[in-house]
């Protein structure tokens, strides 16, 4: 009877990528034990595209083996606001070998949607950082009010949206739609204009918009950990070469004057768009200067007079369309270049 039961594990092992409560928990009873622990060294070797990979690499070796043991005990499931898309990282996407077994450690669905609003969210996982300006670009020195680096350490994984915000997100939660660039051009034909992210919206009213769903903005360290995704240089596909910028955003070179549908340009290596131009992204902290100290979970000063925004937008040079540069305004003010993306907490 056991035998039988550990080839049935086995079968699922091999069968597909894992899609139980979380990576690691191979038979699906919501706990990582010798159970799991059994199916995987009965699938030891080349085994593309099964559960037991757990990182995606084609053979079940010591890595998976790692991971297994990293997560061992109660799963922590599911968000009860949350529909799975994809368990385990793609490495087609989460290309580094490190950030997927980050992901995989939490024991949380990479892949989701937010089930009432239908927003496409990726896990970021907990770790430290470098942030603020360390090194500028090929044409731009670092500015004052990226500096000084210092050290920040996010002890909890979040979800972030994998897009902006859209029109048509906006207007199915808000009943209207404030964005500027509401009509067809050359570049984005009318079929794709809900797609463009939404804009003119302030601070004070995006408040409205996360109350109705639920979400909630970013901090902003939150913002530029899961922007970097492990890069310490100003564009997150690890160069320093503003003619690199075009392939990652919109910006003043190539948006012609205007937004664009969100998803077009490449990803981070956390799988994220257009955290570089398109449109500027509020996040939740008032706007303050950097200490040096190194800090945990900040989230700002405590009071100010402007709220941050982060990334660059359409109308941005390459100087600002950097991962670690910050705009500021008053949280009543609406701009055609400034949006945002949302965040929520597990």
């Amino acid at each position: 009877m056991r035998t039988t039961i550990l080839v049935a594990f086995v079968a699922v092992a091999l069968a597909a990528p894992a899609s139980a409560q979380c990576a690691g928990d191979l038979n699906d009873d919501g706990v990582i034990d010798g159970a799991d622990l059994g199916v995987q060294l009965s699938a030891w070797g080349l085994c593309t595209g099964c559960a037991a990979d757990i990182n995606d690499s084609g053979v079940v070796d010591g890595a998976d083996l790692g991971l297994l043991l990293g997560a061992w005990g109660t799963c922590p499931g599911v968000p009860d606001w949350a529909t799975v898309v994809q368990y385990a990282p793609d490495a087609t996407v989460v290309t580094d070998p490190s950030l997927r077994a980050a992901i995989i450690a939490t024991g949380r669905p990479w892949r989701v949607r937010d089930t009432a609003t239908q927003v496409e969210m990726l896990l970021v996982p907990p770790g430290t950082f470098q942030m603020g300006c360390i090194m500028g670009s090929d044409q731009w020195e670092c500015y004052s009010w990226e500096q000084p680096v210092h050290q920040v350490t996010l002890t909890n994984a979040f979800y972030l949206g994998r897009y902006e915000v859209t029109q048509a997100q906006w207007q199915a939660a808000m009943g209207s739609n404030p964005s500027a660039f509401q009509s067809a051009s050359a570049q984005v034909p009318a079929a794709q204009v809900p797609n463009r992210p939404v804009e003119r919206v302030s601070w004070n009213t995006i408040q409205g918009y996360l109350g109705e769903t639920g979400m909630r903005l970013p901090t902003e360290a939150e913002w530029e950990y899961a922007c970097r995704a492990g890069t310490q240089t100003p564009f997150y596909n690890g160069s320093t070469d503003d003619g690199t910028v075009g392939a990652l955003a919109w910006y003043s070179a190539n948006a012609g004057n205007q937004t664009h549908p969100v998803g077009g340009k490449a990803a981070n290596a956390f799988g994220f768009h257009d955290m570089l131009g398109n449109v500027w992204e509020w996040v939740n902290d008032w706007y303050g200067d950097y200490s040096g100290n190194a800090q945990t979970d900040p989230t700002g000063p405590v009071s100010a007079a402007c709220r941050v925004f982060r990334g660059g937008s359409w109308n941005s040079g390459s100087g600002n369309v950097r991962s670690s540069n910050r705009g500021y305004y008053t949280p009543g003010t609406t701009l055609n270049s400034v949006g945002f993306r949302v965040a929520k907490t597990p």
